[in-house]
């Protein structure tokens, strides 16, 4: 009822409130025979959350003030015999943060915790983690790194590794914060030859069963792919995104190194898409 008002009649009034979509960075996959990295921290006050966990609550603001945001990147791409992937960072807005996903376990190595956590390469998946429940857990490798665990998804744990067969990643999580249906914040598909895990839904990318794995879509806050070759190098994991719905009276300012775009009026709100950068936004 404080939007319609707001909305509608009240101009002047400095309170409002603010649903948020906040996704941290997703890590990258190991390398030899490894799991996949796991996605980003999940957190909105628009529909499901993170782990299947109910919405949270939006953010009452106030015109004129500024509030901080960052967008964490994508873990970066890992190259070296046994190792594992590199976690994702976390992306915050005001009060919110979401943790970055866990990096994938390399030869024999268990999968690191995150928001979401990394396949196992030989041993356990991490765990998802964070305050609020954010993401699922990452699949257990089979034994010597024979395949790879898949990374664990927004919705979805990822899938074990079986022998020769890499894990498959957990599935994202959809949000229409933006007025339109999208799918974020996947897992990455675990190593495994000649059988390599596929990607999970929402922009991850799959293991490799030869050669290197691809980046995970940028924004998206997805896991990248394990690779199965020693020498191979793993995909970055997909940078993190914020997600502002706010009532239509008010304009968003972007502070100097955050970028990010301010959608028109639709059905009585604005949205802002922030895609990279730290600093400060503020509302009119």
């Amino acid at each position: 009822m404080l939007n319609i008002i707001s909305s509608v009649l009240a101009p002047g009034i400095t309170q409002f409130t603010v649903d948020y979509l906040v996704i941290a960075g997703g890590a990258s996959g190991g390398v030899d025979g490894s799991g996949a990295g796991g996605a980003g921290g999940y957190r909105t006050s628009a529909g499901t959350s993170g782990g299947n966990s109910s919405a949270e609550s939006a953010l009452s603001l106030t015109s004129g003030t500024s509030y901080t945001v960052t967008i964490g990147g994508g873990g970066a791409g890992k190259s070296g015999a046994g190792t594992d992937g590199n976690a994702g960072n976390n992306s915050s807005f005001s009060t919110i943060t979401s943790t970055g996903g866990g990096g994938g376990g390399g030869y024999a190595r268990t999968g690191l915790n995150g928001g979401s956590g990394g396949g196992g390469g030989g041993g356990s998946g991490g765990s998802g983690t964070g305050t609020n429940l954010q993401g699922k857990n990452g699949g257990t490798g089979a034994s010597s790194g024979a395949g790879g665990g898949g990374g664990g998804g927004a919705s979805a744990d990822g899938n074990n590794g079986a022998s020769n067969t890499g894990g498959n990643g957990g599935n994202g999580l959809a949000s229409s914060i933006t007025g339109s249906s999208v799918t974020r914040a996947g897992g990455g598909g675990g190593a495994g030859f000649p059988t390599a895990g596929s990607a999970g839904s929402g922009g991850a990318s799959a293991g490799a069963a030869a050669g290197n794995s691809s980046n995970a879509d940028a924004n998206t806050g997805s896991g990248s792919g394990g690779v199965w070759v020693s020498t191979a190098s793993t995909g970055n994991g997909g940078s993190g995104v914020v997600i502002l719905r706010y009532p239509d009276i008010r304009t968003i300012t972007f502070g100097a190194g955050v970028t990010g775009t301010e959608s028109a009026a639709s059905g009585g709100y604005k949205r802002a898409t922030i895609t990279a950068g730290t600093g400060n936004v503020s509302w009119a």
